[in-house]
């Protein structure tokens, strides 16, 4: 059976047509990649809607790339970093460019086997058991519940050395998702396959189970890494099988979210140890007599005014008050010429109702900063750039100079 491969820019209006069943058009439009559009029979258009990722079932794999092409690596760190600023960029060890699932399958098997160096981290869990002796404490309210009047069998809490720990269930969780990915080399199966049988004792989360929560800490320092590309993979990915019997991967991502979940960490870490503070999300209002810190305190709109804001990131001095706006922005509506009003109008509404002088739009392409001097007005709006092709290091460097440029108003 030969296997097809079609792929169109998140960016591409006009889409791509490619021969699908029935059964496969409706699997992909679940997967909500792509816009699938019947066109002749049998013939289907496909359309960009804002995400990108990969779905792979039976012979065809159908991929929509980032705008700028960017790699399997670069992807993988925007997606843990905004999760995590601790996330660390080394832990991607994929080709920058190629195979999606090949490459996600690699970096887990690299960082996992890397953190189990020193053998699988153990850690105490609590359990409670219904036994015929005491070990640890009698859980009183659950015996006199469950058995009024009975002496066994004994309610008991105990706290147990165990491998079957929430850091150990992720990574277990992201291999069988590796494994129940289509198409991968056999020596990538057989190494996943060997990793899994290392965390013997370990509970399995069934598909759809909740990641469950752990913290940092030195003792788990050596998971770190893996975990956070463990989460990043059980975050997006999915595997299942159709009522029909197709087997289908997807890793599909909202790149717009993306890329304002990552500028808003990495400009909180940038300006971590800087006067003032950044607030996400700050409500504010264009009309009425309602302000930035009535919208803080959860006062409606219909009291404080009829047209309400949301603003991606706010700098507010060491008095509180909004001093700097930011507003990411993945697909610039344009960075030169007339058609850059629209994001425009937006930073002078915010500039406006913050009362503050300058707005930066931070977006995804390369080229200059560009200053702009509302007209009439102290407003100024900068169109600052971010190369996300650039490795991790660099990408993180050129926020923070965004950052700084900021807040000393340069």
């Amino acid at each position: 059976m030969s296997f097809r491969y079609e792929s169109l820019d998140e960016l591409d209006a006009d889409g791509i047509e490619v021969q699908l069943s029935p059964n496969q058009a409706v699997l992909l439009e679940r997967s909500e990649l792509v816009d699938v559009r019947r066109a002749d029979a049998g013939t289907y258009r496909l359309l960009p809607n804002g995400r990108v990722g990969a779905v792979r079932f039976g012979d065809l794999q159908i991929e929509v790339t980032p705008k700028q092409k960017l790699g399997v690596a670069h992807l993988i760190f925007l997606l843990g970093y905004a999760k995590n600023p601790g996330f660390r960029p080394e832990t991607v060890t994929a080709e920058t460019y190629g195979d999606l699932w090949p490459a996600m399958a690699q970096s887990l098997i690299a960082s996992v086997e890397q953190a189990l160096t020193m053998g699988l981290l153990q850690g105490y869990r609590t359990e409670q058991e219904a036994l015929q002796t005491v070990r640890g404490r009698i859980a009183f309210e659950d015996q006199f519940r469950r058995r009024p009047g009975h002496f066994l069998p004994i309610e008991v809490r105990y706290d147990e050395f165990s491998p079957d720990i929430a850091e150990n269930q992720i990574l277990l969780a992201a291999i069988h998702l590796m494994l129940g990915v289509p198409r991968l080399q056999p020596e990538t199966r057989r190494r996943l396959l060997h990793l899994a049988a290392r965390f013997a004792g370990v509970t399995r989360l069934l598909p759809g189970t909740p990641t469950p929560a752990w913290q940092p800490s030195r003792l788990n320092d050596r998971y770190q890494s893996a975990l956070g590309l463990a989460e990043v993979l059980l975050r997006h990915s999915s595997t299942r099988v159709s009522l029909e019997g197709v087997e289908m991967s997807a890793f599909v991502v909202v790149m717009w979210e993306v890329f304002e979940e990552f500028v808003t960490v990495a400009l909180t870490e940038a300006l971590a140890g800087y006067p003032g503070c950044l607030e996400s999300q700050l409500v504010a209002y264009l009309t009425g007599d309602g302000d930035w810190s009535t919208g803080r305190a959860g006062g409606s709109g219909a009291s404080h005014g009829d047209v309400i804001m949301r603003v991606d990131v706010v700098h507010r001095d060491e008095a509180g008050k909004p001093d700097v706006v930011f507003d990411a922005k993945y697909k610039l509506a344009s960075s030169t010429g007339t058609n850059a009003n629209a994001d425009h109008y937006q930073m002078l509404a915010y500039c406006t109702s913050l009362q503050v002088p300058a707005a930066w739009l931070i977006y995804a392409g390369g080229g200059n900063d560009i200053r702009r001097r509302i007209k009439n007005t102290e407003v100024e709006v900068v169109a600052a750039p971010i190369n996300l092709r650039q490795s991790p290091q660099e990408i993180l460097a050129r926020v923070r100079q965004i950052a700084l440029a900021a807040l000393r108003g340069t």
